[in-house]
């Protein structure tokens, strides 16, 4: 016989034992003790998931866990020698042994033990803790020992714990860490010296309370708490997937900075991230929160399946809706019911259905909507009227114009449009191409193909009045895809044309094309602009030609020297293959044939007479006459004018993708997440159902959805963010797993105060500064972080509070701090994203298009973490080696690190080092006459501390060794001193600039100046 539990012990002895010991224990709580084992070792066969379920029984409900299998009773309350379940546990029999040996999962003697005193005590049930609607609990009495701990009555049940376990409160920090602690947590910036030096002066009974209002007042606190919750929400400036383009999404990002520091109601700032469009008072600050649900990574690839998509899109919002508000895994139930949690397959479709109203594509460009300051909506309105105005002129027809209108049509008809062919005299290619020089005049590339070329034509015409030249790009048999371009592709792009006759630089009036690509317009190729120009995909391979009017007839009739100049700048090969050049004296207007000239249905409507034109043909072909009169063009510049300002306006703009709703998309249960599976139920809107349900009249809106989400009815979300909130306070949530509140979570170390904080938090009116204001106002707060060895070895991840937390400052705010002791950092609150220097070639692997990083200039490159432009596929790499995340998901915690990566980029980094140099002006110019003075300084600006005379005697020596190697090397010295955009003062010897720059690197690299203590 096998006894698993205690070799040589009998079933009945246990239970004589057992029933002894039980009566001397203390209660076994269900929920703290027992679910946490049957959860790890029953619910994947006996829990919520329907599919895995064995003998039709549940232990993760009370019916399952009380019930009657097989006339067997699972558990009796008070006897345990009855109960099925103890019974199986410990059973020597591997065929009615639980769990099964085979399952690799073994209770262990402690864990049987405490089953079987729960089950005398009279087996209690509970349901989850986290799905039970918190009601505020007592505050506990103190013991008189702790009346100096007590701040507040977060403090009451801190010390209820630390007596409960035989520990006492770690001290006060001191002033400075106070006050260096405060400012990290709540501005995410140091304190300056003068502040630490007025706080450790100000001896007012309620000096630091001030301090922390100060700080919480402070416009910076919403960049500090924009962080964490744009880690939640997964806010990147890059769409992920394949091309990881960029998306419009930076005003999202000012809003929820402007969010938390107008300490907007956390529940008014949930309804409008998750339904900010459907507000019956929505405007421009809702409609861009509504934002949120446009976050996620979308895809632009060409072959994506559009289903499969929408169906990730669509798990993608199940997820973060669900993990940000609810610390819930629904998204484990994408392909089945839950193994652990109740959450059904079903559930995650219907929550999934909230969001099927979303406008959006499945594949390719989302558009954002432009959004416009006061003083643009001013202009724009100004201009529209203008508009009016000059459109008004353009549209009346007149005498004068009934006459020209008559002389053109006659022109038309007389076809007086005769081009002439300009053999060059000359062709040169600037970058080693050869033009060779045909019979038929054309021109043909070959040999050399740089990246971007110019082109030189010299002709000398005979001509008289010209109107007009035309460029007609050929095909060849030679050139790739029969050309007219040498690209691989056959197409080219023609940034800029420019000519001159008889040495006068000719100025354009216009260019049509017989086809122009979309977004490569003909017109672009006289815009003056070498980024933009003409290209003709998807006409390769055939003749296009471009028609370019001259403002004023050029020529006399004798012969006189021109030039045509092509320029191509596109930067792969896009070069012209072969080409001809054409003049005309035609009358104006000029255009070319096809769609871009002489539109079909007018050319139909000229060769039918006068007299058998309906009214509305006469109209239309008058409506075009005047589009391309002489008589007319001032009206047209006006216009051309007015609508460039507004274009102008448009593009400085700034724009957000926000959400827009459309009649819902039929939202169906995948079986197995199958995506080409139609055969699933059709659900509606809901929430997890044994949560209750949204509120609202038929069909359930995703505003039900946000407003059940901060309801009392839910029991989840006050909770989950109470706990976040610790958790930035603390260093870790009184719930550790902050991204579960399942059955598969941990267990609240303090659960009364967790629920105390909750219902307190709403009842504040879901007030978020208030809440910060009294978590760090405790006296747990207040306390040192410096941990005795026996207090490490009782209490290692400080479970119980009994001293404060230490840990590396976040990515962001380790870069933040390096700026902000400098000098360098700007203040400069919300605005597009920053892109600070990043080594050249990061982003060489980025393709459709393939793109270059431009770093910025000046004020761009010194801005807060926060403001870093989030590239998705390769993040900065200074934030990423300082654990940021990539935000592809929702990131509740991130790791940290401790990497010798990390201190390679605080010494080489150009930003760390060019923020050393400033704080090395700064020791120079403010730091005293002696090296110890100014060492001195330098620990007071960054540490907010004195240095120890070790510490001075090793940075002194430090100085003098590379003041020595600077002076031996003085191109070392200017190198250094030149990393970064910022000027070098003329009235500083580099040598001594380089030396303490040197020792500003390492005081930057200290422990200290990245540790939150």
């Amino acid at each position: 016989m096998r006894f698993r539990l205690f070799a040589g012990c009998c079933l009945a002895g246990l239970a004589s034992w057992t029933q002894l010991a039980a009566a001397d224990q203390p209660p076994v709580d269900f929920n703290n003790d027992i679910r946490p084992i049957l959860s790890e070792n029953c619910y994947q066969c006996h829990g919520p998931d329907k599919n895995k379920r064995k003998a039709d029984l549940r232990l993760d409900e009370r019916a399952g866990l009380f019930g009657k299998v097989d006339d067997h009773f699972t558990i009796v309350a008070g006897k345990p020698l009855e109960s099925e379940l103890f019974r199986r546990i410990t059973a020597d029999d591997d065929d009615v042994q639980m769990p099964p040996p085979q399952s690799g999962r073994r209770l262990t003697p402690a864990q049987i033990g405490l089953i079987e005193r729960w089950i005398r005590q009279g087996a209690e049930w509970k349901g989850h803790w986290a799905y039970i609607r918190p009601a505020r609990p007592e505050t506990p009495a103190v013991s008189p020992k702790f009346a100096a701990f007590v701040k507040n009555d977060i403090d009451r049940f801190i010390a209820a714990r630390l007596e409960a376990e035989d520990l006492a409160p770690a001290p006060a920090a001191d002033r400075t860490t106070l006050l260096r602690r405060l400012s990290f947590d709540l501005i995410g910036l140091p304190p300056s010296a003068a502040e630490v030096a007025a706080f450790v002066a100000d001896e007012r009974p309620d000096a630091y309370e001030r301090v922390v209002d100060r700080l919480l007042s402070s416009p910076h606190f919403g960049e500090r708490m924009a962080m964490f919750w744009l880690d939640l929400v997964r806010f990147a400036n890059t769409i992920g997937y394949h091309s990881d383009n960029n998306h419009d999404v930076d005003m999202y990002r000012d809003y929820v900075i402007n969010a938390f520091n107008d300490n907007k109601p956390f529940d008014q700032f949930t309804v409008e991230q998750l339904a900010g469009d459907l507000l019956p008072a929505a405007n421009v600050t809702t409609r861009v929160a509504s934002g949120y649900n446009r976050l996620l990574m979308t895809t632009e690839e060409g072959g994506a399946q559009a289903r499969e998509y929408m169906a990730k899109y669509a798990a993608d919002r199940v997820r973060n809706a669900s993990g940000v508000w609810l610390a819930g895994t629904l998204g484990c139930a994408e392909c089945h019911d839950h193994k652990f949690d109740p959450f059904t397959t079903r559930d995650f479709y219907r929550f999934a259905a909230f969001f099927a109203d979303v406008k959006e594509n499945a594949v390719g460009r989302r558009e954002p909507t432009a959004f416009y300051t006061p003083q643009e909506e001013a202009e724009l309105q100004q201009l529209d009227g203008q508009l009016a105005a000059a459109q008004t002129m353009l549209d009346a027809q007149t005498p004068a114009l009934d006459a020209a209108q008559a002389a053109w049509e006659q022109t038309l008809k007389n076809g007086n449009q005769e081009w002439v062919v300009l053999r060059p005299a000359t062709a040169v290619s600037q970058n080693g191409a050869t033009l060779a020089i045909r019979e038929d005049g054309s021109l043909l590339a070959a040999g050399s193909n740089p990246p971007d070329d110019v082109y030189t034509l010299t002709f000398k015409p005979a001509l008289k009045g010209v109107t007009a030249f035309r460029l007609e790009a050929l095909p060849d048999e030679t050139l790739p895809a029969k050309g007219p371009g040498r690209a691989g592709n056959g197409n080219f792009v023609l940034n800029e044309i420019q000519a001159t006759f008889a040495g006068a630089p000719v100025e354009w009036s216009a260019a049509t094309a017989t086809h122009s690509q979309d977004q490569w317009p003909v017109a672009a190729a006289i815009d003056g602009k070498f980024e933009t120009g003409w290209a003709i995909l998807n006409q390769v391979g055939r003749e296009n030609q471009a028609v370019f009017e001259v403002k004023g007839d050029l020529g006399d009739g004798t012969e006189q020297a021109a030039t045509i100049v092509l320029h191509f700048r596109y930067g792969t090969q896009h070069t012209l293959g072969r080409f001809r050049v054409a003049a005309t004296t035609a009358p104006r207007p000029v255009r070319a044939p096809g769609e871009a000239g002489l539109p079909k249905n007018i050319a139909e409507l000229l060769a039918l007479e006068p007299a058998q034109r309906t009214d509305q043909q006469r109209q239309t072909l008058a409506a075009h006459f005047r589009s391309v009169t002489p008589l007319l063009e001032p009206q047209r510049i006006e216009v051309a004018r007015i609508k460039k300002r507004k274009m102008e306006i448009a593009a400085a703009s700034r724009k957000m993708l926000i959400t827009e709703a459309v009649a819902p998309r039929e939202m169906r249960v995948l079986p197995r997440g199958n995506w080409l599976d139609d055969a699933g139920e059709v659900v509606a809107p809901g929430v997890p159902e044994f949560l209750g349900q949204a509120a609202g009249s038929g069909r359930a809106t995703r505003l039900d959805l946000a407003r059940w989400i901060v309801s009392p009815d839910n029991p989840l979300t006050a909770r989950v963010f109470v706990n976040r909130l610790w958790k930035l306070a603390f260093g870790q949530g009184l719930v550790k797993s902050l991204d579960d509140f399942g059955s598969q979570g941990a267990l609240p170390t303090h659960p009364q105060l967790l629920d105390w904080l909750a219902v307190d938090f709403v009842a504040s009116g879901w007030n978020v500064k208030e809440l910060l204001r009294r978590l760090v106002t405790s006296g747990a707060y207040r306390q040192s972080s410096i941990a005795s060895e026996p207090l490490r070895l009782r209490d290692p991840y400080n479970r119980w509070l009994a001293r404060q937390g230490r840990f590396r400052l976040d990515a962001e705010i380790v870069r933040d701090n390096a700026l902000a002791v400098s000098g360098l950092l700007s203040p400069t609150i919300g605005g597009p994203s920053a892109k600070p220097y990043q080594p050249a070639g990061y982003w060489s692997y980025l393709n459709f298009p393939t793109r270059e990083y431009q770093a910025d200039h000046g004020e761009g490159l010194y801005r807060r973490g926060v403001y870093t432009y989030w590239c998705r596929t390769f993040l900065h790499p200074s934030l990423l080696a300082f654990d940021a995340p990539t935000r592809e998901e929702c990131t509740v915690e991130r790791p940290r690190s401790n990497t010798p990566l990390q201190a390679l980029v605080l010494l080489n980094d150009p930003i760390y080092v060019e923020a050393a140099r400033v704080f090395a002006e700064r020791l120079m110019r403010e730091g005293g006459a002696t090296v110890e003075s100014k060492i001195a300084f330098g620990f007071q600006q960054a540490l907010s501390r004195p240095p120890h005379a070790e510490e001075i005697a090793l940075l002194a020596a430090l100085f003098e060794k590379h003041r020595a190697q600077y002076q031996a090397d003085a191109a070392a010295a200017e190198k250094l001193i030149h990393t970064g955009e910022r000027p070098v003062p003329g009235d500083l010897s580099a040598i001594e600039l380089a030396a303490w720059t040197s020792v500003a690197r390492v005081i930057f690299n200290l422990h200290e100046m990245i540790t939150r203590m």
